[in-house]
């Protein structure tokens, strides 16, 4: 059993996929060919804002946010102390502090309540500037957007939405990647929407924004000329091939892929519901695109020693995520490091993450269910 299982998707739509990549090989249009902007505009359009701009991945659609907004030295930025680690990173990396918030036990996003009273201690202490906030659609479901755009709005903060692992998703049929001022997602394999290599975007409705993010994401240049290069930046693009691929994809994903997944958590749920496990929650009025199905063990269970029963019965499983950001060692030392997040310690000791994918059927979920049931009782 696969994971995450990309080769079931591929047979599905390889006709499709070849088709769409034998076109660039014949065009020879590798950069920035006519499927990067064909795909750009379907995305914007999906997802409900003016403009998307692709990039190389979604570590790099972050810090060009970052950049955009002239975030850097001196600067706090807020993130959730239970997500990957380019969250934090990319602040760090342009030279802000990443100052780290715990997350609500049940939908493992930011928790509002602690991310106000964190920018306030922020505040009283004077060291930094709080600048922004960056929300983390975590395993598929939108961050609480009722509540945190206005946290936002009352100190002044830019909201910068986190959708590597949330396409899809949506809050009162808003879909996630229009929830920030600036919203990035990542086309990583793995994720709900995914590319065969790296890839990434960037979404907004501010138009100066979008051409300052074009700019940056092509060595700073003028305009249209890439040889006037009025600022510095990156080179950060999707390839024509990577656009390619994942335009059909994209329409398997509109069509089926996420009613599939969304099925498929309700057996899991179904299935799980006689035993002490914590399942996912999805509030009314949220959609997930579940880019994982995590549940919480019991703490006296032993991670390991589970995963290694179930590895004998070719059911693989993941730990997202096994260290608070806080304790990351890249922050050992920093003002970083100094952060008072119980449900994420918690949570880093519980979680764990069950094969997910739009291909599984019902029959697969209860091979996974009968497995766990018998090694975890």
């Amino acid at each position: 059993m696969q994971f995450r299982d990309l080769q079931k998707q591929y047979e599905v739509l390889k006709a499709d996929i070849d088709r769409a990549i034998t076109a660039v090989l014949f065009s020879a249009h590798f950069i920035s060919g006519a499927q990067v902007a064909e795909l750009e505009a379907k995305l914007a359009e999906y997802v409900g804002v003016k403009h998307c701009i692709t990039c190389g991945n979604g570590t790099d659609a972050l810090t060009i946010a970052l950049m955009a907004w002239g975030i850097g030295e001196g600067d706090a930025v807020f993130v959730p102390d239970f997500t990957f680690f380019a969250s934090g990173e990319c602040p760090a990396g342009v030279g802000a502090t990443p100052i780290f918030v715990d997350v609500d036990e049940r939908t493992y996003n930011i928790d509002p309540v602690k991310l106000e009273k964190t920018i306030i201690n922020v505040q009283n202490e004077e060291k930094y500037r709080p600048r922004a906030v960056i929300t983390v659609d975590l395993f598929g479901l939108p961050a609480n957007y009722d509540s945190i755009p206005p946290i936002c709005e009352k100190f002044g903060l830019l909201l910068l939405e986190d959708g590597a692992q949330g396409f899809g998703g949506s809050l009162h049929g808003k879909r996630a990647c229009s929830f920030g001022d600036i919203s990035t997602t990542s086309f990583f394999p793995a994720k709900p929407l995914g590319c065969y290599g790296d890839g990434g975007a960037i979404f907004t409705d501010n138009d100066e924004w979008a051409a300052l993010i074009r700019s940056i994401c092509v060595h700073g240049k003028s305009g249209e000329d890439k040889y006037d290069n009025i600022r510095l930046g990156m080179n950060s693009r999707l390839d024509t091939l990577q656009a390619a691929i994942l335009l059909p994809k994209f329409e398997a994903f509109k069509k089926h892929e996420l009613d599939a997944v969304n099925q498929v958590a309700e057996w899991y749920n179904e299935q799980l519901a006689d035993t002490e496990l914590i399942l996912p929650e999805i509030a009314e009025g949220f959609v997930s695109s579940w880019a994982q199905y995590t549940v919480q063990l019991p703490e006296n269970v032993d991670h390991a020693k589970l995963q290694d029963k179930l590895k004998t019965e070719d059911i693989p499983t993941m730990i997202y995520y096994r260290k608070p950001m806080h304790r990351q060692g890249a922050f050992a030392g920093t003002d970083s490091a100094n952060a008072d997040c119980p449900v994420t310690e918690r949570l880093c000791r519980t979680v764990l993450s069950l094969p997910m994918h739009p291909y599984m059927t019902r029959e697969m979920v209860g091979e996974v269910v009968a497995a766990f049931k018998q090694h975890f009782s």
